[in-house]
């Protein structure tokens, strides 16, 4: 069954273009037009069920190839994605609004350097590890379920989708409804780079329909999940009753902590650009500003400042850097949180409602400062270009500030003496610290403390939440000279 690239008639279930179980469609939106771009099935469980069956039908043969032929076939992948990066970016800016720009170097560059990442680890051999007498082995944890958000859609997808081929898994991907163009493109890249039938399988739909009976299913083995607080919840508690390994990686709200020996032109221009990458809809986004409260309104200058670089434009322009957020729904959720913040007394020092092009939806680059740290705004996750800078009195307070939130995904420390932001950097409970704007490393171990998740993506940890460790005792025989095997009971 033959599909185009935005009017999708097909699931992808092992390794063919499949009818859906229903006739019903799922309209895809340009949130820059407001117009409907594509249409994609409404998956239900019987299309899951058919999407499990033919991961564990091709679980044995994949899993059983070496690490070599793992990594030729994850080659070809690469290569195909390659071929095809300037379709695949476009694809993004169009599902969710990403500006050209950012679509060509981060949203398909990084999954592309995350994909040879895992070509490369499996082009070196493992060593096998031994403890006393036993030998410890890993081993792919079988049929993995990936549902995957919208702001990132094929970065998160290639988190999980490489990690888990490498590792020997199958995977059944349920994208999210909101931009799922780019994994039924990735579904034809892979089946044109020779990927054996059933390794990847593609049903789309919406989280009843389709992600839950995912989550539930007796053969899926694990669930690895992005998105918000309140869905990994979801996910958790239906995971529960298969015991199925579940990986989250959740929401956050991050503190970029700027100590009073910064450079502080530099920290407040880095820290006003990682906000507003992707309008604000990235989970790591440092969307709280923590300053010396003397010199508050020297921050804001230089925040607004660089801010103002931030117009709200067509995404297809090459010169834009902000675009529309995802939907009408993101768009007015952020601006009920404007209102909140306005509510709250926080002082608005830079008002994205004004001045953002009439089709489309938009907000800009929001400033708020004097913000109470347990003000809603500077709590909850907002997912938009909104900023809130907090004074703090000393580095004690600051530190409070920072771990004073529900989650632990990311953060920042600034200070002309690097041994003393590694320092408080060690004293923030999150996952990742940023040094100075020290920048992203997708060979490093990615996750969250607290509501922001479970577990880890990227480079050899994400490598390993796909694998089952097994332990192999071994006989005096098998021993090396001096060594005594121990029994225990």
């Amino acid at each position: 069954m033959q599909q185009d690239a935005h009017d999708v008639e097909a699931l992808y279930v092992g390794g063919e273009w499949v009818a859906p179980s229903s006739p019903q469609r799922i309209d895809v939106e340009n949130p820059a037009t407001e117009k409907v771009i594509g249409r994609v099935p409404a998956g239900q469980a019987a299309d899951i069920d058919r999407a499990v069956a033919a991961a564990k039908a091709a679980f044995p043969q994949w899993s059983a190839l070496s690490r070599s032929e793992r990594a030729d076939h994850l080659a070809a992948l690469h290569a195909g994605l390659t071929a095809r990066r300037d379709e695949m970016a476009a694809t993004i800016t169009a599902e969710m609004g990403a500006p050209a720009g950012l679509a060509a170097s981060i949203q398909v560059g990084l999954p592309l350097r995350v994909l040879d990442s895992y070509v490369q680890m499996l082009r070196q051999e493992e060593e096998p590890r031994r403890v006393g007498n036993s030998l410890v082995v890993t081993e792919p944890v079988g049929v993995v379920g990936a549902i995957t958000p919208w702001n990132y859609p094929l970065n998160q997808t290639m988190a999980k989708l490489a990690a888990a081929l490498a590792a020997g898994c199958t995977v059944v991907h349920k994208p999210s409804e909101i931009a799922p163009l780019s994994a039924f493109l990735l579904a034809r890249i892979a089946h044109d780079a020779g990927l054996p039938a059933g390794v990847y399988n593609v049903v789309s739909g919406d989280g009843p329909s389709a992600g839950e009976p995912l989550v539930r299913h007796d053969d899926v083995d694990m669930i690895s999940f992005t998105g918000s607080t309140r869905a990994g919840r979801r996910v958790g508690a239906l995971a529960a009753d298969t015991v199925k390994r579940v990986a989250l990686e959740l929401g956050g709200k991050s503190a970029n902590v700027i100590l009073p020996d910064a450079d502080l032109t530099a920290a407040v221009k880095v820290g006003v650009a990682n906000c507003l990458l992707n309008a604000g809809q990235t989970c790591t986004a440092w969307t709280r500003m923590l300053v010396p409260a003397d010199r508050q309104d020297e921050a804001l200058e230089i925040a607004v400042a660089a801010a103002a670089k931030y117009v709200p434009g067509d995404p297809t322009d090459p010169k834009t850097r902000l675009g529309p957020l995802v939907s009408k729904a993101q768009r007015d959720r952020v601006l009920e949180y404007i209102e909140l913040g306005v509510a709250s007394g926080a002082r608005l020092v830079l008002d994205g409602r004004q001045g953002v092009p009439p089709v489309g939806y938009y907000v800009g680059p929001t400033i708020f400062a004097d913000v109470d740290p347990d003000s809603r705004i500077a709590q909850e996750e907002i997912f938009g270009p909104v900023l809130s800078v907090i004074p703090y009195r000393d580095e004690d307070e600051a530190v409070r500030i920072a771990n004073g939130t529900p989650y632990g995904l990311a953060g920042a420390v600034w200070s002309s003496d690097v041994e003393h932001a590694l320092a408080v950097a060690r004293r923030l409970r999150t996952g990742q610290v940023d040094i100075n704007g020290a920048p992203f490393n997708h060979l490093a171990p990615f996750g969250g403390y607290r509501r922001s998740g479970v577990g880890r993506e990227f480079g050899e940890h994400g490598y390993l939440e796909f694998c089952q460790v097994k332990a192999i005792q071994l006989p005096p025989a098998f021993l090396e000279p001096g060594q005594t095997a121990s029994a225990e009971g």
